[in-house]
Order: C-alpha cells, then sequence, then structure tokens
C-alpha cells in the first residue's frame, strides 16, 4: 500500500486531501486510544490478506455449513502473530493467528482447530458471561483499528493491511471456557469433520503437539495451550473418537498441500525477518514456495531487483495466480513507479476480482500515478470494495482522494464524513457530512447519507456526553 506521504507526493489536489488525512490522523490516534486501551489492554494485528482469508474460507465453509450454520454470516479475522492460537469472539467471528499455517504442519491440522472453534460457536459458548457483553464491541473495535490501519497506510508490509486490535476481550473469552465446553467443542468439531468426510487426526495432533509444549515448559507455551487445556484425559478421548471414524486416514489432497506451502511461505515472508526467512528458503531452493517467500523478503530487504526476479520466474510458470501479479504490482509501487504496478493489479484484480483488497491497492495505485485517466477507474474499484467492506477507513481515504481528482469536493467531503464514521469518530464523521451536504442536490440519495451521517453522530456524541 502506498504511504500518505506518497500520495501527497503524487496527487495533483494534494494540499486539501493532505489537510484532511492530517486531521484524520489526529482524530484517529485520539479515538483509538480513548474509546479501545481503557477496556483492551494488549493489542494485536490483523492483517488483510486475500489469499489466506481465502484459503480459511475454503477450509471453514464446509465445516460452517455441517454445523448448521450460514457461512455468510461468519468472520474470519487473520492475527499477525507467530503463536499457534485461534479463538472464536463476539458472536459468529473466528480470530486466526499466522502462526496456524507458520507452526502446523499440514492443512488438516488447521482444519483441524477451526472445526473445534466453529462447535464453540454452534454450541453457544460465546453468549454466556463476560462474553455477552463483550458480543457488540467486536464489530466496533475492527472498524476503528482499520481507521487507524488508513492513518498509517503503508506503514505495514506491501500487501498486507495492517491494523490493530484490543486483545484483552479476546483473551477473556477464551480463557472463560470450561474444561466442559472445550471437550464439547472437540466432539461436535470431530462431528463436523466426519460429516466433511475429513480426518480428525489434525485436531489430534494439535492438541499433542500443545501437550508436548506445555509440559516442557510452564512458561513459554503458545496462548492457544493455555486457554485450551490439551490433558492426556482429552486426547485419550480425542483418540477413540478418531478411531471411530471412517475417515480417520484421509489425506489432505495434493492441491490443498499446495496452496498450504504457498500461503506458509506468503506469511512468513511478509512477517518474519528478511534474514530468517532466506535461512527457511534459502536461495539454492528453487520450489514455488521458496521463489514466493524469498520475493516479498527481497521486497522487504529491498533488493527489488531480485524481488521482481523471484516472482516473475513464478509468473512466467503460472500466468494465472492472481497474488502472484499483485506482488510484481506492490514491487512496482515499491520503487516509486506506480505506473508500471498498475497493470500487474489490474491483472490480479481481473484473475480475482472478488478480492477487496487487491482492488483497494489497484485504486491507491492508480490514484498514485497523479494521471487524472485513473481517477474514475479508481474510484469504481473503491466503490465495488466498500460494497463488500463498508467499514474499509482506508478505501474511504482513497474515495476522497479520488473525488477531489475529480473536482468533487461534495462527495470528497462524504466520504471523509463516511471515513470518520467507520472508526466511531463522530464528531469529525459530523462536521464533514455538514459540509458535504450543502455542496449537495437536496433529496438525493447522498445528500440523504450525509443527513443519516449527521443525525446519527449528533446521537452518538449525546450519548457519549
Amino acid at each position: 500500500m502506498l504511504s500518505l506521504s506518497s500520495l501527497r507526493r503524487f496527487h495533483p489536489h494534494a494540499a486539501y486531501a493532505a489537510k484532511r488525512a492530517s486531521v484524520f490522523a489526529v482524530a484517529a490516534v485520539a479515538c483509538f486510544c480513548m474509546t479501545v486501551q481503557p477496556v483492551l489492554a494488549q493489542a494485536i494485528s490483523l492483517i488483510t490478506d486475500d489469499e489466506t482469508l481465502q484459503l480459511l474460507k475454503d477450509y471453514e465453509d464446509p465445516i460452517y455449513r455441517a454445523a448448521g450454520l450460514d457461512p455468510a454470516a461468519l468472520h474470519i479475522y487473520l492475527v499477525n502473530d507467530p503463536e499457534i492460537n485461534a479463538f472464536a469472539a463476539g458472536g459468529q467471528n473466528i480470530f486466526v493467528n499466522t502462526g496456524l499455517f507458520m507452526k502446523l504442519d499440514t492443512p488438516n491440522e488447521v482444519i483441524g482447530v477451526l472445526a473445534h472453534e466453529t462447535g464453540h460457536i454452534a454450541g453457544g459458548h460465546l453468549t454466556r458471561g463476560s462474553v455477552a457483553a463483550s458480543k457488540a464491541s467486536i464489530p466496533m473495535l475492527v472498524a476503528m483499528a482499520a481507521g487507524v490501519a488508513a492513518m498509517i497506510a503503508g506503514a505495514g508490509s506491501a500487501g498486507m493491511g495492517v491494523f490493530m486490535l484490543g486483545q484483552q476481550v479476546a483473551q477473556g473469552q477464551f480463557n472463560a471456557f470450561s474444561r466442559a465446553q472445550e471437550g464439547t467443542a472437540d466432539q461436535m468439531g470431530q462431528k463436523y469433520l466426519r460429516a466433511t468426510k475429513q480426518s480428525g487426526r489434525g485436531m489430534l495432533k494439535t492438541f499433542q503437539k500443545l501437550a508436548d509444549e506445555e509440559a516442557m515448559s510452564a512458561y513459554h507455551i503458545d496462548a492457544w495451550a493455555r486457554s485450551h487445556p490439551a490433558s492426556r484425559e482429552r486426547i485419550a478421548e480425542l483418540e477413540d473418537i478418531i478411531e471411530k471414524s471412517p475417515y480417520k486416514d484421509v489425506p489432505d489432497s495434493p492441491e490443498s498441500l499446495r496452496r498450504f506451502a504457498m500461503v506458509k511461505a506468503k506469511l512468513f515472508g511478509f512477517t518474519a525477518d528478511v534474514d530468517v526467512v532466506l535461512r527457511k528458503y534459502p536461495p539454492g531452493d528453487e520450489s514455488a514456495p521458496a521463489r514466493y517467500a524469498r520475493a516479498i523478503a527481497y521486497m522487504r530487504k529491498p533488493d527489488l531487483a531480485k524481488a521482481q526476479s523471484e516472482i516473475k520466474s513464478l509468473i512466467a510458470e503460472h500466468p494465472d495466480n492472481p497474488f502472484f501479479h499483485q506482488v510484481l504490482g506492490q514491487i512496482y509501487v515499491n520503487m516509486a513507479k506506480p505506473e508500471l504496478g498498475v497493470p500487474s493489479l489490474q491483472k490480479a484484480s481481473d484473475l480475482y476480482p472478488e478480492g477487496t483488497e487487491i482492488r483497494v491497492e489497484l485504486a491507491a495505485a492508480q490514484l498514485a500515478t497523479e494521471n487524472v485517466k485513473y481517477a474514475q477507474p479508481a474510484l469504481d474499484n473503491l466503490k465495488v470494495a466498500l460494497q463488500k467492506e463498508s467499514d474499509n477507513a482506508f478505501a474511504w481515504y482513497e474515495t476522497a482522494l479520488a473525488y477531489s481528482m475529480l473536482n468533487n469536493e461534495p462527495m470528497a467531503n462524504l466520504a471523509t464524513a463516511e471515513r470518520y464514521y467507520s472508526i466511531g469518530a463522530y464528531p469529525q464523521a459530523q462536521r464533514f457530512a455538514s459540509i458535504a451536504q450543502r455542496g449537495l442536490s437536496q433529496g438525493t440519495p447522498d445528500w440523504q447519507r450525509a443527513n443519516d451521517i449527521i443525525s446519527i453522530s449528533a446521537a452518538e456524541k449525546k450519548n457519549r456526553d
């Protein structure tokens, strides 16, 4: 992604946009600090990556349907943390650590963890006690965190939107599970695995790994081991259930193993120290996952020539892989050549039109070219992305920039109001909606939307006061 400084440098109407961005940055920080920190002690980083989230969705959807739940109602969040951990929180939300890919060995192990967490959701374990009190807070906190991401756009690794979310609520939720609830979630998870004709051994292997880790050290164990205690009795019960399954020996398919290896490499490339990545995936390793990891690590180093060489070799072999084209586009943007990045990101979007992150990155690159011919295409991409993620504050920032580039300041102000609204910064949302409304035709849908933001923001301000 592009930094705000890059946008100011490239955009011809940057003064107005920069002023708006700087106001937003201060407000976002203030809102995040004042509202989140008193409740949430620790911060976690949430990652937006189309490839990884799609893989998790592909793992989870059959399990969710087997549980009698609607996959469309589930939200999966990817947490930038190398520990083995996952937890269900705030209703139908599952948070998955990058460590599940980086430390576990097979897709079936990750799927086993997801099946267990689905058991907690289907079993109603999240509606009791302190969990119920925090249910409404999760979407709000995620939206606010996205606002901070917009403020610091580009501060994280390219290609992964990273934002912050408090951890204490989530920690409290999964630590509150009783041993009985854990056992129930195990059994329900195994039921879903049988229903989807998958082996239950992955869940067992993960618990065995955590039990061994817990036995070796009382101090340095993964969060999932602390919150999901894997007693020997519990493991024995799991073994008995698995042995009765006709699908206990069903292996992961070659395609599933391939996708798992690629996502593992990608996450290492983006989140581990560059030196660690290059040791795990040394230059002599010519496998596709190794080249993928190195391309990303070289981009971060930065050694952009090597990064291009690695990713172009993958594109030559797999020209229809949208995520390889996405990384090439990111490399060009990192080289301050967004005009070269646009075709690659456009190719990625064409190959994977449902990719929200790709569309937003494409729009950001288009606007960064400073070429007005890209303003409307960028706006079109952002509108598609915002239909799926209406609380994506960075997308609203880019939308305001696109409208400003098209000399449509009322809509730029409305987009800025939407951005503030998405993070719960109601005074600022009300202010910019009022400014926008004065330039919009009365009674139009946009005028009415500005009016709605003004009314809701005023009520929210009153409630807080």
